[in-house]
C-alpha cells in the first residue's frame, strides 16, 4: 500500500448539545462531544465495568447546521471522519493541545426530536445518509453493516 489512511468510525451518544461558531463569510462549525462505552466483566470480582471514552467532534457548514437543528444531548449517532490534532497558545502563555474528529459523514441513529415527533421530516431524512465532505450534496454513504 503506497498511501496512508486516517479514518475514524464511531457510534455513540452526544454528551451535550451542538455548540455553533459562525465566521465572516457565512461559514460555521459545530462542536460536540461523543461518548463511546466499553463494557466488560472484572474477572477477579465478577463486577460489570463500563469504561467511557470521550471524543471531540467537529462538523462544518451545512452539516453543522443540520446537527444543531436535530441533535441534542443523549442522542445516538454514527459518524465517520479523520483524526486531527492541533495546538494553540493560551492566554497564560502555555501551549494547549487537542485531538478532534473532523466529521465527514454521519447518520442519526436515535434523536429525541425524532422520537417526540414520531416521524422524521424531509430535511432530517436527507441528512441521515449524506457525505458532507463531497463536492456536491446528497451523496449517500455506504450501507452500515448493522
Amino acid at each position: 500500500m503506497n498511501g496512508t489512511l486516517n479514518k475514524v468510525m464511531l457510534i455513540g451518544h452526544l454528551g451535550d448539545d451542538v455548540k455553533m461558531h459562525y465566521f465572516d463569510g457565512g461559514n460555521c462549525i459545530g462542536r460536540f462531544q461523543l461518548a463511546t462505552n466499553e463494557v466488560y466483566i472484572n474477572k477477579t470480582t465478577n463486577e460489570k465495568i463500563t469504561s467511557t471514552e470521550w471524543h471531540n467532534l467537529v462538523v462544518r457548514n451545512k452539516a453543522a447546521e443540520i446537527c444543531e437543528k436535530y441533535l441534542s444531548k443523549g442522542d445516538k449517532i454514527y459518524v465517520e471522519g479523520r483524526i486531527k490534532s492541533r495546538q494553540w497558545q493560551a492566554e497564560d502563555g502555555t501551549t494547549k493541545y487537542t485531538t478532534e474528529i473532523q466529521v465527514t459523514e454521519f447518520t442519526f441513529l436515535t434523536t429525541k426530536k425524532e422520537t417526540a415527533n414520531h416521524k422524521p421530516n424531509q430535511d432530517q431524512e436527507s441528512a441521515k445518509n449524506t457525505n458532507f465532505d463531497a463536492p456536491s450534496e446528497g451523496l449517500p454513504i455506504n450501507d452500515l453493516p448493522f
